[in-house]
């Protein structure tokens, strides 16, 4: 029983039934005389395992938010800029590479959006900035990063000058300067003749004076219509191979000179330089200072030669030079010794290059492709606006609204005074229409969004990290209002707090980079790397940066510089350089004895091999 009970509590009441019905009806008398047998063995039913439930369907992910789109088309814009550049570093294209690499970090630090606030994005801008900085580091070991090499001027390469010249070439020279027209009296000398053989038949002076006359292409029209409007030779154009190559930011490191025209940082040349601007480096306000300086020079020494003596070394230096000698003669000076050697040479490679620029064909320089000319809408306006504002109106990279615009030295135009604002070619009537739809003291914060078919007022509001309330009353809209229909909102972001100018360094923390740190300020990358002598994207904590221009810069002296340049461009062909000019007179005037002694833009730097420096 023991075993049928364990059995019955085992199995259950289907045991147990058959052995209690046989307890109730008693034994059997006829059948008492059989043995017993035991009763059949009980077996247990077959247990059916139960049927596995259905698993519920796994939940749907919620469609993705506007912001979340906004992201995700962000990140894929940004890794297309990148691999750009990517590919064209590895084409060995570093200026190009260096635009895309640029161009990838802007679409996100332009976004609106707070990168810090979305992990996904912040980890695509840390792995961009890792990638960048990385590429750079490896370019570096091979030359000078993505920093385009500082381009020599012809007069930087020319050192090695000799005036061991071919009889024949000399001979050849001459014969063609007969008919070689130019508005400056033009003569060749053994000094002139030296110079145009290194540039005729050397691979360096030839290189390097392509490339300058490549670059002039972008600003010959406007230099040309200057020189015309101020009244000096055409031909003066050519004393920006000596300067900088044709290149608008040149800048000299030791002596802060800077522009095309290579003017010092202090100096009455009628250009502005404050904390907001640096004139000297916008092209067709500082060639005007250069033309008009260069007429006063030729009205104080009475000759073209000495007036580009004077440009190189000063008016009262070339005035004592003469007034020791009595000879007004640039030729006189140079073979008396009375001349600095930088001085000497200046005016010969000058002269060189005129020559050749008349006679391309003459001299191999045939097949010269000039750079296609920079075209521009400008505005003068009387209010400070944000370049990322204009970039916005007119729906053009900031990059390039910045490079039209390089004597700015922060991102906004100076407050309360007339500006010249130069935005690319078509665009003036748009920017003008758009932007009459902020408050004038509100362009220099404000910005512009052009609307997507998923915004709403909420998700434009997190971009720009302004209240919805703020948004929706600055467009004349309620807080629930549908963007649908609108075009564009204006956007009031609150201000940055610039700098002070005389509060001009920033301690770097954990997390910056230069592109952060420019964009903080409000000055660009390139500006932030040239204060501080830096390549890169990466910084080191707890290091201070200089993050904006002062107001004025201590006086240097202004008669000391050495000649420098940087940038390169794209290139469009044309037939020649050569242009018909009317020749004048070879005849030299005597200089001036009421000249004033006005401090000259520099001292000479170095001798070259053509001639040694005199003391002076």
């Amino acid at each position: 029983m023991r075993v049928s009970g364990f059995r019955c509590r085992r199995l259950g009441c289907a045991v147990l039934l058959p052995a209690f019905a046989l307890a109730i009806t008693g034994c059997d008398p006829s059948k008492s005389s059989r043995p017993s047998q035991p009763p059949p063995q009980a077996t247990a039913p077959i247990v059916q395992a139960p049927a596995p439930e259905p698993k519920p369907a796994p939940p749907q992910p919620p469609p993705p938010t506007a912001q979340q789109r906004r992201i995700q088309t962000l990140i894929q814009k940004v890794e297309s800029a990148y691999k750009t550049g990517e590919a064209d570093y590895r084409k060995g294209q570093l200026p190009e590479a260096k635009v895309n690499f640029d161009r990838a970090v802007d679409l996100m630090l332009s976004s609106g959006i707070d990168i810090k606030s979305d992990q996904e994005l912040q980890d695509e801008f840390d792995r961009i900035i890792d990638a960048v900085n990385g590429l750079e580091m490896e370019a570096l070991k091979q030359g000078n990063g993505f920093v385009p090499k500082v381009e020599e001027t012809p007069a930087d390469v020319a050192s090695d000058v000799t005036f061991e010249v071919d009889p024949n070439f000399a001979a050849k020279v001459k014969n063609e300067l007969a008919t070689t027209k130019s508005d400056l009296p033009l003569m060749v000398n053994e000094y002139v003749l030296g110079f145009i053989n290194f540039f005729a038949n050397s691979q360096k002076g030839h290189n390097t004076l392509q490339h300058s006359f490549q670059r002039s292409g972008r600003y010959r029209a406007m230099i040309q219509r200057i020189m015309a409007d101020e009244g000096v030779p055409q031909d003066l154009i050519y004393l920006a191979v000596a300067e900088s190559g044709f290149q608008p930011q040149a800048v000299n490191r030791r002596s802060r000179a800077g522009g095309m025209w290579q003017f010092m940082p202090v100096g009455n040349y009628g250009l502005t330089r404050n904390g907001y601007v640096d004139e000297r480096f916008d092209p067709e306000k500082s060639t005007r200072a250069y033309a008009r300086y260069m007429k006063y020079l030729y009205d104080q020494l009475g000759d073209w030669y000495l007036a580009m003596a004077a440009y190189d070394w000063g008016a009262g230096n070339v005035q004592r030079a003469v007034q020791k000698t009595g000879y007004a003669d640039f030729w006189e000076l140079y073979r008396r010794n009375n001349l600095p050697g930088e001085t000497k040479n200046y005016v010969p490679e000058i002269l060189a290059a005129i020559i050749i620029a008349n006679n391309p064909r003459q001299y191999g320089f045939d097949d010269v492709t000039l750079d296609p000319p920079v075209l521009t809408d400008t505005l003068t306006i009387n209010y400070s606006v944000d370049l990322r504002l204009v970039s916005d109106l007119i729906e053009a990279p900031i990059d390039e609204v910045m490079a039209l615009n390089p004597e700015m030295l922060r991102m906004a135009s100076p407050p309360d005074t007339a500006f010249d604002l130069h935005l690319p070619a078509g665009t003036a009537l748009l920017f003008q229409d758009r932007i009459a739809a902020i408050p004038e003291t509100k362009r220099d914060s404000w910005r512009y969004h052009k609307v997507a078919p998923d915004d709403t007022l909420a998700s434009v509001a997190r971009i720009y990290h302004v209240s919805q309330s703020d948004l929706a009353t600055a467009n004349q809209l309620g807080p629930g209002d549908s963007l649908q229909g609108i075009e564009a909102l204006v956007v009031p972001v609150h201000p940055v707090a610039a700098p002070a100018l005389r509060t001009l360094l920033y301690t770097t923390r954990k997390g910056d980079t230069l592109i952060t740190i420019a964009d903080r300020f409000g000055v660009s990358l390139e500006q932030l790397r040239r204060w501080n002598q830096l390549s890169g994207l990466k910084v080191e904590p707890g290091r201070r940066l200089q993050v904006a221009e002062a107001a004025h810069t201590a006086r240097a002296s202004a008669s000391r510089r050495r000649r420098g340049a940087a940038g390169s461009s794209s290139r469009s062909t044309t037939p020649s350089i050569a242009r018909n000019a009317t020749a004048t007179s070879t005849a030299k005037a005597p200089a001036k004895k009421s000249a004033p002694s006005a401090a000259g833009r520099r001292k000479p730097h170095k001798s070259t091999a053509l001639a040694k420096s005199a003391s002076h």
